[in-house]
């Protein structure tokens, strides 16, 4: 048994004072659907918990650019029920409630969710070697049963996913992380938020260590016409995806004015490809293009063996997904 210290933040500079020099081996608590378990695995093993679920951060309230800011501690389920995101974010709505059981929802908070770590076996089974858990001990999954892992910007070193939904949405919809620490407060882009594996496969996210998430920001785009949340899995609930999609698409009659693929269950994080976006804005909303535009977001996918059929799959789910989105 392992001594834990544990005490409850009562604002967010309180929270970063109480993580002070400590940051190694402390860790923030929110609604700990995912911490808990990685304790009981062992896998993580904090000596200091900062809960900071009494914080002022639980709120849905409108930016000062025309959009929404979701409070880091709201809970998943109340965020996808919200009438402000159900309503001018049902992308972000549809994704949150395709996650998880309802339980789950009523617990994990919105920080939380983009801070929840890869759903891979090897990570969660101490008794062999994962780079991300024990940096330099290897990769277990590149050899062994890797049906869930990534076909896209996977390492030598690392070929796990990021398993959150909102995330896929979050990064479709160029939603913003907002963060403070130490050195005062700062903005993420979700897209630049996590990190692809490279080398260093155990730093998952672009935080500074002691920093702490206090909302996520939503731009006044929202797609609220035209969009389609995909999830394909081996069992239609309870169960992290095997590929996502979320596709948000605007539409000036039959023409792609705009258009946004952002993808799951495929990397170690959210897989968006912008540029690619881009070069199909102006031409014909119809399945042709809709298969261009998969096989181009899709470019140097690798599969591993078993995890082959996620390469036809995720082109085959994008395509279904523009078109839900389309006929919307």
């Amino acid at each position: 048994m392992n001594n834990i210290s544990y005490k409850r933040a009562e604002s967010v500079e309180n929270a970063i004072e109480q993580i002070g020099s400590e940051k190694e081996s402390s860790r923030f608590i929110g609604g700990g659907t995912n911490l808990l378990d990685l304790m009981k695995y062992r896998v993580e093993n904090p000596e200091h918990l900062i809960d900071i679920n009494h914080l002022d951060l639980s709120k849905i309230e409108n930016s000062d650019s025309g959009g929404l800011i979701l409070g880091a501690t709201k809970t998943n389920a109340d965020t996808a029920y919200h009438e402000k995101v159900e309503k001018r974010y049902p992308l972000l709505s549809e994704a949150m409630l395709s996650a998880a059981s309802a339980q789950l929802r009523n617990m994990a908070t919105n920080g939380g969710n983009l801070l929840q770590r890869t759903r891979c076996f090897y990570f969660y089974d101490t008794s062999t070697p994962c780079n991300k858990r024990e940096p330099g001990s290897g990769c277990s999954a590149l050899e062994g049963f890797n049906r869930l892992h990534a076909i896209l910007g996977e390492s030598e070193h690392c070929i796990a996913t990021h398993p959150s939904d909102m995330a896929v949405a979050l990064a479709a919809l160029d939603a913003t992380v907002h963060v403070s620490g130490s050195e005062g407060d700062r903005t993420i882009a979700v897209t630049d938020f996590h990190k692809l594996p490279g080398d260093t496969p155990h730093i998952e996210t672009n935080l500074e260590p002691g920093e702490v998430i206090t909302g996520i920001e939503l731009p006044e785009k929202g797609f609220e016409k035209n969009y389609h949340y995909l999830k394909v899995r081996d069992r239609p609930s309870y169960a992290f995806a095997l590929v996502s999609v979320a596709a948000a698409i605007e539409l000036e009659n039959t023409t792609i004015k705009d258009v946004r693929v952002a993808l799951g269950g495929v990397a170690h994080k959210p897989w968006r490809k912008p540029s690619v976006e881009k070069e199909f804005f102006g031409k014909g909303a119809n399945t042709e293009n809709f298969e261009q535009l998969a096989n181009k977001l899709t470019e140097g996918a690798k599969g591993y063996g078993d995890n082959d059929f996620k390469i036809p799959l995720v082109r085959k789910s994008i395509v279904r997904a523009l078109t839900e989105a389309m006929n919307k």
